[in-house]
């Protein structure tokens, strides 16, 4: 079956399909009432039978006509007759019509505005679709985010209910859930995450310039993948179809925290985000390059693009069109605060940190259409992102630092110093495709392919005791190097690849004006594949060999240095996994201390009816059969010997969805949605390895796969049910109110296990979670220009979600790999966020040809479990953040625009804290990110 369907697939790429129909769309007004809207004005393309009439709201829409130039007929009993000529309908694109009537002779054909842009760039044209639409789905548009001044999803999405975006991070969450029940797609296919630690990409690395439009679909349909438990937002690129263009913009910026401030770096890294040794053996680097950080450049954000398009058209039917764009963007960070590590007591405690990061990212792509003729179009598309951190810790730079495992002095002096640099290259490729055979055949497909590149080269991590000593200005008192193991003072490598091809073919089969099927496939395969290891400085004599200068490490861990022959040198190179047992693991070369290799396979069918019942019932019915399989094998440090080291699942789900709309009259519906899915384990909580950071573990559990016998729970099932109420008003505008609530089986949660290093670590933890929410979404126009514009405009969406699980504890033992247990019997659900808000208003006028845009934009998140406590342990609570931003767009003529940025506002302190300890509650971490403050100029040729 599975060759049957990708030959199909395969015989379906080698043509192009597409729909290539135009539509018209406007809004009617009535210049004898205020400009009121004109409800039930009838509207004609003259000569022919195809019209429409104006809803509630003064909106119309003609849809399906063919490429051409029409004169559209506009009539209202007792008023005056108008026709417009020269409409220009091109194919897959929207012309807006928006004209005032009256009653009187002698309106002036000049106040019709006609406008022809993308479908999915236009406001009216989107609201049409989501309210005609059978199932729930929201979207923001290219012109939405121009008018309000978004630049990048990241913020787009955010415009939507239920979904809010976490301040100086890529975490976004829908409807107060996290990462692990999201995805994120684009044109409907797989994107990679940018960094492997999450499951969804980074939304801030797509520009708004880039972005056709953005979607959220929070109700579940049969085409979507069975792993969907909060939602998918799916990213529609821009397609360019006009004459030839060319923008470039630059940028540049300061971070409040780092300006003035003398920053560190790694050695070897460059100002673009990439580093050039991975081709050498980390024994190579560590033996040729010194551990300690470099002066880096002053501490300015620069940032720029260039985008561009052509169109070439051959005859009245044929074109192949180009987009493409490029961009780059640095910025700089100084986070300053306590870190801590609290396991059953206090163990580490930095009362002072210093953080220092650079970030960069650079992104391209590349938007290639061919239309065939108007019932044939393939697209290309390849995007490529790098994003890189660049970061230089000191942490108990006050000399303050505690470790009650210290040698020395537990109460004082502890110190390390963690220079490491992250990067993460992802490469997706895309062909997709749209074919109309008839009125009623259609068919869709698409294929992609992604590549994924993450890298941790040369972590270097030195520990140090008594360091209050460096600071008390006396030569002859120092620190010494902390020695509990070898590995306190460390270089560590870590390599991961991806790989994953996904695709989907769709065909429509229309049988009458009331029943429409869709059936299809869509299937996906993903490898990972994973290394690390690490060299330990064993240091000889460390009492012999104080730290007379701690910035200048280079000094004692070099090549002169090491301990050969023994007794000669201050250290030795330990490796925990030696080439050869033989020759031992003392300054050898070594071969990986943890791998492991992860499959994901999974392959469906489905199919969907679209069943209209009158004039206001629309029922959508589907069905999908999805097959699952996992597979993760591993060779790691610290597992239990009797641990088989792989584990294999397969399982068939078998998935019922329902989507009904009852249409209360035309300008607002009622929905409901019913479905069950699934939720899968990502790799990295199935894989036992442990990372560590300066203050923190967190590894996986391969028994989310069943648990050692295979009899446990291998994925978890999800019902959803979904209400809503929304209501279309004016041009832009809309209101709705949905609840929401959800059954999860077998969740999965982050929580401590139970053993002496405080290891975070992922867990079935009950039988079933609840997740119940309502949310509200209001976007109104304050006040409007002759046009129908919006001058001053509000948008408004908020949610509540109330989650609660039952709690079991888990003995390590036959059954489990790992163990845990807890005081109490049910919590909330970690990653879920109680409240969350999303405000902003928007002043767009026009002074002749300078059209400033100002966006005052503010989001809220309340208090959500970041890690679950076990045992007597309270939670670890990610404390509730305020954000606020403003962005000021300028633009002069049509050519040059100035844009001013003002993010991170109100500057809230980050806060992870652990509650309910013997100490009361302990910040674990703390700082704030500073105000970002920009200018950026843009300049279209």
């Amino acid at each position: 079956m599975k060759k049957f369907l990708v030959s199909i697939l395969l015989i379906f790429s080698a043509g192009a399909f597409a729909q290539s129909t135009g539509s018209i769309v406007g809004k009617l007004t009535d210049k004898e009432y205020n400009d009121e809207p004109l409800a039930f004005a009838n509207v004609l393309i003259k000569g022919t039978t195809k019209g429409a009439t104006s809803d509630f709201d003064g909106l119309y829409e003609i849809d399906n006509l063919e490429p051409g130039v029409y004169i559209v007929v506009f009539s209202y009993l007792g008023y005056e007759t108008i026709e417009v000529p020269q409409v220009n309908v091109v194919a897959g694109k929207v012309t807006t019509v928006n004209v005032p009537m009256s009653a009187s002779e002698g309106m002036a054909l000049e106040e019709v505005t006609v406008v022809t842009t993308s479908r999915k760039d236009s406001e009216v044209a989107l609201l049409l679709q989501q309210k005609n639409a059978a199932i729930m789905q929201e979207a923001i548009s290219a012109e939405a985010l121009t008018l309000k001044g978004i630049d990048d999803a990241a913020a787009a999405v955010a415009q939507i209910s239920g979904i809010s975006k976490q301040q100086g991070s890529s975490n976004v969450y829908v409807r107060g859930l996290g990462d692990r029940y999201q995805n994120t797609t684009m044109n409907g296919l797989s994107l990679p995450s940018n960094d492997v630690n999450k499951k969804n990409i980074n939304l801030d690395l797509f520009a708004s310039s880039i972005i056709e439009n953005v979607s959220v679909s929070k109700a579940y349909n049969s085409s979507y993948y069975s792993d969907f438990a909060a939602g998918n937002v799916n990213i529609k690129p821009k397609e360019y179809t006009g004459d030839g263009y060319f923008d470039i913009s630059l940028g540049s910026g300061l971070n409040t925290n780092a300006f003035g401030e003398d920053f560190f770096k790694s050695e070897g890294t460059s100002a673009y985000g990439f580093y050039n040794r991975y081709d050498n053996n980390p024994f190579a680097v560590v033996l040729s390059h010194g551990v300690d950080p470099e002066n880096s450049w002053d501490p300015i954000n620069l940032n720029g693009a260039v985008e561009g398009g052509y169109s070439f058209n051959f005859g009245d039917e044929s074109r192949l069109s180009f987009f493409a764009s490029a961009g780059f963007d640095s910025g700089y960070q100084l986070l300053e605060g306590p870190a801590r590590d609290f396991t059953n007591v206090l163990k580490i405690d930095f009362p002072n940190v210093e953080e220092y990061a650079y970030k960069t990212s650079t992104t391209a792509l590349l938007n290639t259409t061919y239309k065939i003729n108007n019932d044939h179009k393939v697209n290309y598309n390849s995007l490529f992102i790098n994003s890189a951190t660049d970061a230089v810790g000191f942490y108990g730079v006050n000399g303050q630092g505690k470790n009650r495992d210290a040698i020395l002095d537990t109460d004082q002096g502890f110190y390390v110093m963690n220079v490491q640099f992250n990067q993460d290259m992802i490469f997706v490729n895309q062909l997709t495709g749209q074919h109309i055979f008839d009125e009623k055949f259609s068919l869709d497909w698409g294929t992609g392919y992604n590549k994924v590149f993450s890298y941790e080269p040369d972590r270097k991590r030195i520990t140090l005791e008594n360091y209050q000593l460096a600071l008390d200005g006396d030569a002859s008192t120092n620190p010494v190097f902390y020695t509990n193991i070898p590995f306190d003072n460390q270089r560590f490598f870590q390599d991961i690849k991806d790989d994953e091809l996904n695709s989907y073919i769709n065909l429509t089969y229309k049988t009458s004006e009331n029943l429409t099927w869709n059936f299809g496939y869509n299937g996906r395969t993903k490898e990972r594949r994973f290394s690390s290891i690490r060299y330990g400085y064993d240091i000889q004599d460390r009492d012999g060999n104080p730290i007379t200068d701690v910035n200048n490490f280079n000094s004692i861990f070099n090549v002169d240095n090491i301990n050969i022959p023994n007794g000669t040198g201050i250290y030795n190179l330990l490796v925990l996994n030696p080439i050869n047992n033989d020759i031992g693991n003392v300054n050898r070369p070594g071969l990986p201390e943890n791998t492991y290799q992860g499959n994901l396979d999974i392959h469906a069918g489905f199919i969907t009816a679209t069943i209209k019942a009158g004039e206001k019932w629309t029922f959508i019915p589907g069905f999908r059969a999805e097959s699952f399989s996992q597979r993760v094998q591993y060779d790691v440090i610290n597992i239990r010997p009797d641990d088989p080291g792989v584990r294999i699942v397969y399982e068939n789900l078998f998935l019922p969805s329902l989507n009904l709309k009852y249409s209360l009259n035309d300008d607002s519906n009622l929905r409901f949605a019913f479905s069950k899915t699934a939720s899968f384990p990502e790799f990295k909580e199935a894989a036992p390895f442990v990372y560590e950071s300066v203050t923190q573990r967190v590894g996986g559990n391969p028994d989310l796969l069943g648990g050692l016998d295979g009899t446990g729970a291998i994925y978890s099932n999800v019902y959803n049910f979904d209400l809503k109420y929304e209501w279309f008003r004016e041009r832009g505008e809309i209101f709705s109110l949905a609840a929401f609530a959800k059954t999860i089986n077998d969740p999965v949660n982050r929580v401590v296990a139970a053993d002496a290093t405080g290891t975070q670590r992922y867990f079935r933890t009950g039988d079933r979670a609840d997740v119940y929410g309502v949310e509200l979404e209001l976007r109104k126009n304050l006040i409007m220009d002759e046009d129908e514009n919006a001058i001053v405009s509000l948008g408004l969406n908020t949610a509540y979600t109330k989650t609660k699980q039952d709690l079991k504890d888990i003995p390590a033992g036959d059954l489990n790999t790992f163990g845990t247990s807890f005081d109490r019997d049910s919590d909330e659900l970690e990653g879920a966020s109680p409240f969350i808000i999303n405000t902003d208003i928007n002043y767009s006028p026009t002074f002749g040809s300078y059209k400033p845009k100002a966006t005052l934009a503010y989001s809220y998140f309340s208090d959500r479990i970041f890690s679950l406590g076990a045992g007597s342990l309270g939670n670890i609570v990610e404390k509730a953040v305020p954000t606020l931003n403003f962005i000021w767009k300028n633009s002069f003529g049509d050519n040059f625009e100035a844009n001013l940025s003002a993010k991170n506002l109100l500057n809230p302190d980050i806060s992870l804290v652990r509650e309910g300890t013997e100490l009361g509650d302990i910040v674990i971490r703390e700082f704030n990110l500073g105000l970002n403050i920009g200018l950026t100029l843009k300049y279209k040729f």
